[in-house]
């Protein structure tokens, strides 16, 4: 068995990477390490955190990065995406964010980031932070399902991971049928369609993580404890 752990979320936190990878370490069959976007915030100095995962440790599980919203931020605001800037942190959370974002990251880390890809399509599964539409779509278990069979069309897979929400959720499109009706200088048509089950999978934030196994289609969502807790007996004298 032969399974991929898929995590997003760190926001420059070095101590819950290191017990993100002390949690997997004890879980089977694990050969992958899928981190999927929003490596960095404005919350704290993310050097140390980009460090690690640019240069694992020998005991790590090797990390493949992908780029996630607060990436995208910060890329647009120093050039790396053309005329853009980041228009959508300053409308979110205002000029002050911006600023801080572009502190808690040292440009020597900037070349590595903006090299990261979109997202990565592995047997029939896309690994994405938002999705096919874009790195800050939000996929819910309130989106629509024509949204969500459209996200998994355009890169045609069968099953789509994503980040952006922060939530832990498998939604299943079961197979069936979509009828379209066409009126042109012809006439009009219909036409059918046939859908395959096909689902989108939430892998959760932070803490918060998803292990899948692709050759049974199996998941399991999990979370890393707070701190760990040592017991023991205290000496007398």
């Amino acid at each position: 068995m032969e399974r991929w752990a898929l995590v997003s979320g760190l926001h420059g936190d070095l101590e819950l990477y290191e017990r993100l990878q002390q949690h997997l370490s004890k879980q089977r069959g694990i050969e992958s390490l899928f981190v999927l976007g929003d490596l960095i915030s404005p919350q704290r100095n993310c050097d140390a955190l980009l460090e690690r995962l640019r240069h694992p440790k020998r005991s790590d599980l090797k990390p493949d990065c992908i780029y996630g919203w607060w990436e995208e931020q910060l890329l647009a605001e120093r050039g790396y995406r053309g005329d853009r800037k980041a228009d959508a942190l300053r409308h979110s959370h205002g000029h002050d964010a911006v600023e801080a974002l572009l502190k808690a990251v040292d440009t020597s880390h900037l070349h590595w980031l903006g090299s990261l890809q979109f997202g990565f399509i592995e047997l029939d599964c896309a690994l994405i932070h938002g999705s096919s539409a874009d790195v800050g779509d939000q996929l819910t278990t309130e989106t629509s399902p024509l949204i969500l069979l459209d996200r998994l069309t355009r890169l045609d897979v069968n099953r789509l991971f994503t980040a952006r929400s922060g939530q832990q959720f498998r939604l299943e499109l079961t197979g069936g049928t979509i009828q379209s009706h066409v009126k042109d200088h012809a006439g009009e048509h219909s036409q059918e369609h046939k859908v395959p089950k096909r689902s989108v999978i939430g892998i959760g934030s932070g803490a918060s993580y998803t292990l899948y196994d692709p050759g049974s289609d199996q998941h399991d969502f999990l979370s890393v404890p707070e701190h760990s807790q040592t017991k023991g007996f205290g000496r007398c004298r």
